[in-house]
């Protein structure tokens, strides 16, 4: 008798244990980290976390966001990944190189995702695509040959160009290595670059005086953080002076810039959502390979286009994904 209740006590626990494990596993609350340059409310950021809401990972019931924003000044970005550590999220999202670094320097072992970092082996994000070693992997947003097309795209709508000015945010360790490619680009169409560095949001004053003594025939903006928190600043001077202006990101362009050549940025945070979910259903960052984008969108603004006299070629126009009247 008394070997059959053992039996049947035996029996119970079976049955009832995996009912406890689900409840426990259902119980649990996710920790998710979110390390951004820019501030509250960025449109890309929303849509990781709308990504994340079609996962099943949802504020208050399953999940707990924690947001560290630097408003754009990165040198705020090693203590704001610190204290995510220190919060021991189970997983950091993060953007751009600049965070990227900040978060690896900050933990060897919490599972760090990022976007839109340009050269993750170049930067020292990674040492690997395929097999990223560490606790790091996430998706990429330029493409080795990016600043080349960027630059045909420009000889192009101006065949007749010769004196480009960029504007380049040395902070961004990426910088330099996109500016080794865009030389060798420009030498390739016949084109001379004048690089204009800017540090901080107050070289931008310096900065636009400095394109202006150098009279440029049109201008490329590099993609960081900085120059995205200057991008009206930035399309109003080209307005204001009639510069033809190309640039890696749409904000620009909707702000009254010529022209922009990029990732889709929505869709790559969306799909950073998808890493992260992988993370905390067990996957290793070593297990998910790097991703590089396979397609851009152009976008040209006609309005501007008109002001500055410039008449788009029917073959760009045929390629734009996006045509702002």
């Amino acid at each position: 008798m008394n070997g059959r209740r053992i039996f049947v006590r035996a029996m119970s626990l079976a049955l009832i244990a995996p009912v406890v494990a689900r409840a426990q596993a259902q119980a649990k609350v996710y920790r998710v980290g979110i390390l951004h340059g820019r501030s509250a409310g960025d449109a890309n950021v929303e849509a990781f976390l709308q990504g994340m809401g079609e996962l099943g990972y949802r504020e208050g019931d399953n999940t707990r966001f924690e947001f560290r924003w630097a408003d754009g000044r990165q040198e705020r970005l090693a203590g704001l990944a610190s204290e995510l550590v220190a919060r021991k999220v189970d997983v950091i999202f993060t953007a751009a190189t600049t965070g990227a670094l900040a978060a690896k320097r900050a933990t060897s072992t919490i599972p760090i995702v990022f976007v839109a970092v340009g050269d993750p082996i170049g930067t020292g994000v990674v040492a690997n695509l395929s097999h990223p070693p560490g606790n790091i992997t996430g998706l990429s947003t330029i493409a080795p040959d990016l600043v080349g097309k960027i630059l045909e795209l420009l000889k192009e709508i101006l065949p007749g160009i010769t004196r480009v000015a960029v504007i380049a945010p040395v902070t961004n360790p990426a910088t330099m290595v996109r500016l080794r490619n865009a030389e060798k680009g420009a030498k390739a169409l016949g084109l001379k670059l004048r690089v204009v560095n800017v540090r901080s949001a107050d070289d931008f004053g310096p900065a636009f005086l400095q394109i202006r003594k150098s009279k440029p025939d049109a201008m490329y903006v590099l993609l960081d953080t900085l120059t995205v928190s200057r991008s009206r600043d930035i399309a109003e001077f080209a307005s204001r002076y009639k510069l033809p202006s190309i640039y890696e990101l749409q904000e620009f362009v909707d702000a009254g810039g010529l022209m922009s050549y990029a990732t889709d940025f929505p869709a790559m945070y969306r799909r950073a959502a998808t890493y992260v979910d992988k993370i905390l259903k067990g996957a290793k960052p070593g297990d998910l390979p790097v991703e590089q984008p396979i397609r851009f969108e152009l976008v040209i603004n006609m309005k501007t286009a008109k002001a500055l006299g410039i008449t788009i070629p029917q073959p760009v126009l045929f390629r734009a994904d996006k045509v702002i009247e």
